[in-house]
Parts: C-alpha cells; structure tokens; sequence
C-alpha cells in the first residue's frame, strides 16, 4: 500500500520533526484510517536507506495518519511516496 507524505505534525507555533502526516491513497475516512494502526511506515533515501516508522493514529477526518519515525526525516521527505507494511 502506497501513501505520500504531507507534512510534519505542528501547531500554530510548533513542529515535531519525528512525527509526519501521511495521505494513503484508497484511504477517505476517519474509520477506515484507524485500521491501520500499529502498521510500519518505510521511506527510502535518495541513497536507498531504509527509514521505518509506525502508524499512530489517525489525523483529521479526510483519512490522513500520523506517523512516527525513530529518528526525525529530513525536509526532502515532504512530498515523496512511502511504503506501508
């Protein structure tokens, strides 16, 4: 299962770094976003390192999940594709 990352969990004057939004695609719902909990999140380096991260819980009611990582991703992740496991 494929999904793009969005952004980095923030407020109005904070951001945390080892935490991401994630849009999955086929995903349109609150409800069906839950079922992915507790599943591993992998992002590929430009270089082909392996970054893992796990599911969370869901983000807003469009379908969207946060995800945490161990080790916070770098900027260039906005945008680029992960895979779900």
């Amino acid at each position: 299962m494929k999904g793009r990352i969005v952004n980095y969990r923030r407020g109005v004057t904070t951001q945390t770094n080892d935490q991401m939004v994630v849009e999955v695609e086929g995903i349109k719902s609150r409800a069906e976003a839950s079922n992915l909990a507790g599943k591993r999140i992998v992002w590929i380096t430009a270089t082909g390192r392996e970054m893992i991260g796990k599911v969370g819980k869901p983000h807003g009611n469009k379908g969207a999940i946060l995800v945490r990582f161990n080790k916070g991703l770098p900027g260039q992740a906005l945008g680029t594709e992960v895979e779900i496991q």
